[in-house]
């Protein structure tokens, strides 16, 4: 599934062409995703310049003056801006038709993204209740700490929950937390606010260094000009469970914690 860094850098790809440009038409193919895609999206959108495009935690925003497209990628989705001559594929679900011969199309394989309409400001119930953004200045250690008072859940899980911090997803908490000392099975209410300032600041390095290279090398996730990103190359310990840790050199564990991949060092973190 397309994580934080990987829908940034679907929105830092998108956004300088479509920005200022205005849309034709639209076109839905098929509307059965997840969720039905708004019966109304063409009336709305057609004639509407974007204004921006914005994200929070995985979803993605197209603004107009009159409300906004609300678009998530699900497990295998992409957003491409080609030309609009370009015969659509199998999985070609939604194009957005824009002003000079382009176009914005949604492809999703397993048809399990979204594409809602939200007019102007309005909430909704998949967006109301995350938490903050974790690059944002709202997220650091003592924030963490406050949260997880008297938690028996997992740290792992914890920072994980999307109501707790968004786009924390299982590769980069594997990440962030062998960088942080952790060991992902630490109830997240025993842990002290000195090492929750240090785990904040290891989330953003590790979210910042995915997005800047683009994201990290997922089986059904391209860039929006369809290469795939590189951040899997530098990953510490995530993927490598039984291979050699690269700070101590002993056997990195691999195990299954909430039903997902964990990967982490006995020796290196605690």
């Amino acid at each position: 599934m397309p994580e934080l860094p990987e829908v940034e850098t679907t929105r830092r790809g998108i956004h300088p062409h479509l920005v200022g440009r205005r849309i034709k038409a639209v076109l839905v193919r098929e509307s059965r995703l997840r969720w039905p895609v708004t019966p109304a999206l063409g009336q709305h959108l057609t004639g509407q310049k974007i204004l921006d495009v914005t994200r929070r935690g995985k979803y993605l925003f197209l603004h107009t003056s009159v409300g906004r497209a609300m678009i998530h990628l699900g497990m295998s989705g992409s957003l491409r801006v080609l030309p609009d001559t370009t015969e659509p594929e199998k999985h070609d679900h939604i194009d957005l038709g824009l002003e000079g011969g382009l176009l914005l199309r949604y492809r999703d394989p397993r048809r399990f993204g979204s594409f809602f309409w939200l007019v102007d400001d309005d909430g909704h119930s998949l967006i109301d209740n995350l938490g903050p953004e974790p690059l944002g200045a709202e997220f650091d250690g003592e924030y963490l700490f406050a949260r997880s008072r008297k938690k028996s859940v997992a740290i792992k899980q914890f920072v994980m929950d999307s109501k707790v911090v968004v786009g924390v997803g299982n590769i980069y908490a594997n990440e962030s937390l062998f960088m942080s000392g952790i060991r992902p099975d630490r109830k997240a209410g025993s842990i002290s606010r000195k090492r929750y300032e240090v785990l904040a600041e290891r989330i953003k390095v590790v979210l910042a260094a995915a997005i800047e290279a683009g994201g990290t090398t997922l089986q059904d996730f391209v860039n929006e000009d369809g290469k795939p990103g590189y951040f899997r190359q530098e990953l510490m310990v995530y993927g490598r469970g039984g291979e050699a840790c690269q700070s101590c050199h002993g056997t990195l564990v691999e195990t299954r914690l909430g039903q997902r991949t964990t990967v982490f060092c006995k020796k290196c973190q605690s």
